[in-house]
């Protein structure tokens, strides 16, 4: 038996919708981890943007759309909106700059989740902004580090891990190196592939390989994309603007220095501290295992809320709500049902 972990919740979907996951012979286990930046946002993140909008009225809540229907402690984004709250859906950090320059006398609010993939854009509008002399936006950092979660998925209990399948867009901003950490440091393989279905196949057949001949390294397989240094300049926008902390992560509680806050110098633009609230205590759904999931201690399909109680039209959890949850992923293209 020989169970990898696809990081990147990407990789989760395009293994079921390529079909590369139904040839897998038996006795391989691809499991699923904390690569889908909604799925590891907690309620209380949604609970503060909510009690954001609820109490300054003069606000406008810029959200991706994957955002809308994940359930918060008491609600959600779309039951919020349908109520009155003035929520506006965006495709980039960009676009909720331009809805602060067009509505001046509303303070724009952006959700900021994701990963490193996202980060430098964040980074950048904050950046903007501040030159731009923009004073009616804001971001609420939900932002957060791949490479620590696998880490703490690492030093957690219950690791049943063989290797990893490492994030493509991830990768290209933080090239090899974080990887070869964690095959030096914890001895596991892994192999950075992309996304399409001769990606997923090489990508697998390497990391096999290295498991079988316990070659405990990190190889990169998506080397028309990705380069050994990554991104540098992405990197160094992201540390201009942002600095490290603890942040709290669904199923994996509080991992330190996996998430990114704004600095000082651009405080102005942090929501955090411009528009304090005491949301209420956060609560978990009865029933809901997306934080075993998260960790690769369950599948979907041993939820017992899968595609009864929990479905795409109602979800309980954000794995099934999100394009990249793999609860959505199992839904959609019935994996091993």
């Amino acid at each position: 038996e020989i169970r990898i972990m696809e990081v990147c919740g990407t990789h989760t979907m395009e293994f079921f919708r390529t079909g590369v996951k139904d040839i897998f012979p038996k006795g391989l286990y691809l499991i699923d981890g904390p690569g889908c930046p909604v799925c590891v946002t907690p309620n209380e993140y949604l609970d503060r943007a909510i009690e954001i909008g609820k109490t300054y009225k003069n606000t406008i809540l810029a959200t991706f759309g994957d955002m809308l229907k994940v359930p918060s402690s008491y609600s959600s984004l779309k039951k919020e909106r349908a109520k009155g709250m003035n929520i506006q859906i965006v495709y980039s950090p960009l676009d909720a700059l331009t809805l602060a320059k067009e509505n001046p006398e509303k303070e724009v609010i952006y959700l900021g989740i994701g990963f490193e993939t996202t980060a430098p854009g964040e980074a950048l509008v904050i950046f903007k902004a501040k030159q731009m002399n923009i004073k009616n936006f804001s971001l609420l950092s939900g932002i957060k580090l791949t490479v620590p979660a696998v880490c703490a998925l690492l030093e957690g209990d219950h690791v049943n891990i063989d290797g990893f399948i490492y994030p493509g867009h991830v990768s290209v901003v933080t090239g090899m190196e974080p990887y070869h950490m964690i095959a030096k440091k914890y001895k596991k393989p892994g192999v950075v592939t992309g996304f399409e279905a001769h990606d997923l196949i090489i990508g697998t057949l390497t990391l096999l390989r290295l498991i079988e001949n316990k070659n405990l390294i990190a190889v990169n397989e998506y080397r028309r994309v990705v380069k050994e240094n990554g991104n540098k300049s992405a990197r160094e926008i992201m540390d201009r603007v942002f600095k490290k902390g603890t942040s709290l992560w669904r199923g994996l509680g509080n991992i330190p220095e996996s998430g990114l806050f704004i600095k000082e110098e651009f405080r102005e633009f942090d929501a955090h501290y411009k528009f304090p609230v005491n949301p209420p205590p956060p609560k978990e759904h009865s029933g809901c295992k997306c934080g075993d999931i998260l960790k690769g201690i369950l599948s979907p399909i041993e939820c017992p809320l899968f595609g009864t109680i929990c479905t795409p039209e109602e979800p309980v959890g954000p794995c099934m709500v999100s394009s990249e949850g793999a609860c959505a992923a199992y839904y959609k293209y019935g994996g091993n049902l």
